[in-house]
């Protein structure tokens, strides 16, 4: 059960700090945001802003955040179709219902015979019981009700994706996998402080494992190793280089304390390191320091060591072929996340952040449907100086949607052999 939990929290924070992204620079550039959506699948719960929706979906495997004209079709008020309109005392229509069946008493039935909510902002039809159309215009304010209930804002075309800026657009679109960075950036900083500090690289000792060769040799923390076989020591990584090449063979290590120098013998234990290779330890950990600039730096070092092991993953198979193993879905964070409930907190602050990182580097990928694919669009059309022809744009959409469907297949049933062998 906590295995869930920690996944559902984990994966949500994700989406909802990634979606917020989109939102917020959509906002700002303009753009209608007609629904922030937490999960997928049916409506569970919702809450109607003044402009924006926000819901929360059934499945808990992503969200999105829905953008007036941004791959969506307009509202679909074909001829023929029943509505239910309200209007205000002006006859400016407030709210146009599709739901079927439903009971609106205050509300009037229309059988739709025109209608046009992006650009003149009217819809024509026969109201119930009357024989003669009539015709109503409809408030860049007003709700249209989806059949299954979800109660959005129209969409007039100026507040549409396709009116912002190219520039808006661009930030709009890469506004998410930036607040994947960020949040990556903001749990590490958080790991540093909550794990006491964040490693130096001095030549003090920090913590000592017990019944390591450095505990048994006498050495204890804060302990200032000056030299090992007589080669002067000044950092923690020196330290390392000056042990690694005698595993298992004996070293003097001259130590600093209250003032007083003191060699102590001691035997690195030889750690497989695969390979045939052994790495030699001696049982000791780095100072740590809650030094906020170290700190607040830690946190970007660590972020930054993950994007580049991603890209080298990514860059290695160019070289080796595309291997589906390298690639997890959602079985495998969740298999993950269980794995690393058992650490805690400080676990879990780990996981988030790779977590993080990862998703907004893999949504970065020039795919059509991810952003790094509505990225390459913003860019292309700003070479060009104008956009692609909408049905060029929809076949590649299509294309990209229906490659990340076979791509997330494919990856949640490898998931699932893997999790059962």
């Amino acid at each position: 059960m906590q295995a869930i939990i920690a996944f559902i929290l984990i994966f949500s924070i994700i989406v909802i700090v990634h979606e917020f992204g989109h939102y917020f620079f959509a906002k700002r550039a303009g753009i209608l945001v007609r629904e922030f959506a937490i999960g997928m699948g049916p409506k569970i719960y919702h809450y109607e802003g003044d402009e924006t929706t926000y819901t929360i979906r059934l499945l808990p495997i992503g969200g999105y955040v829905r953008m007036a004209g941004l791959e969506e079709t307009e509202d679909s008020l074909a001829k023929g179709m029943q509505v239910v309109i309200e209007t205000d005392k002006n006859e400016t229509v407030q709210s146009i219902s599709t739901v079927e069946e439903e009971q609106n008493f205050s509300g009037l039935p229309l059988e739709v015979i025109d209608a046009d909510l992006e650009d003149q902002m009217f819809i024509e039809g026969i109201p119930f019981g009357e024989s003669q159309p009539r015709r109503f215009s409809v408030s860049e304010k007003a709700f249209f009700i989806e059949p299954d209930g979800t109660k959005l804002k129209v969409a007039p075309r100026h507040r549409q994706y396709q009116s912002a800026s190219i520039g808006h657009r661009l930030m709009t679109n890469f506004a998410g996998p930036m607040n994947n960075f960020i949040l990556a950036i903001v749990a590490f900083i958080i790991l540093g402080f909550v794990q006491g500090g964040v490693p130096t690289n001095s030549n003090i000792i920090g913590d000592v494992q017990p019944n390591s060769p450095a505990a048994e040799s006498g050495i204890k923390a804060d302990d200032e190793i000056i030299a090992i076989n007589d080669e002067n020591i000044l950092s923690f990584e020196a330290m390392g280089k000056a042990i690694e090449p005698h595993s298992d063979e004996k070293i003097t290590v001259t130590i600093k304390r209250d003032n007083q120098t003191r060699d102590l013998q001691l035997t690195p234990e030889g750690v497989d390191a695969g390979e045939n290779k052994k790495v030699a330890k001696i049982g000791v950990m780095p100072k740590r320091t809650l030094n906020p600039i170290k700190v607040i730096g830690n946190g970007f070092v660590l972020a930054w060591q993950i994007v580049a092991a991603v890209f080298a993953v990514l860059i290695s198979m160019f070289k080796t072929g595309f291997d589906i193993n390298n690639f997890g879905g959602p079985v495998y964070m969740y298999q993950a996340t269980s794995q690393v409930v058992s650490l805690g907190v400080t676990g879990l602050l780990s996981w988030l952040g790779a977590l993080s990182v990862n998703l907004g580097i893999v949504n970065l990928l020039p795919i059509p449907a991810l952003d790094g694919g509505k990225l390459v669009l913003n860019i292309i059309e700003l070479i060009r100086g104008k956009p692609l022809s909408p049905k060029v744009e929809g076949y590649i959409n299509v294309i990209g949607v229906v490659l990340v469907f076979i791509l997330m297949i494919a990856v949640t049933w490898n998931d699932i052999l893997r999790f059962f062998s």
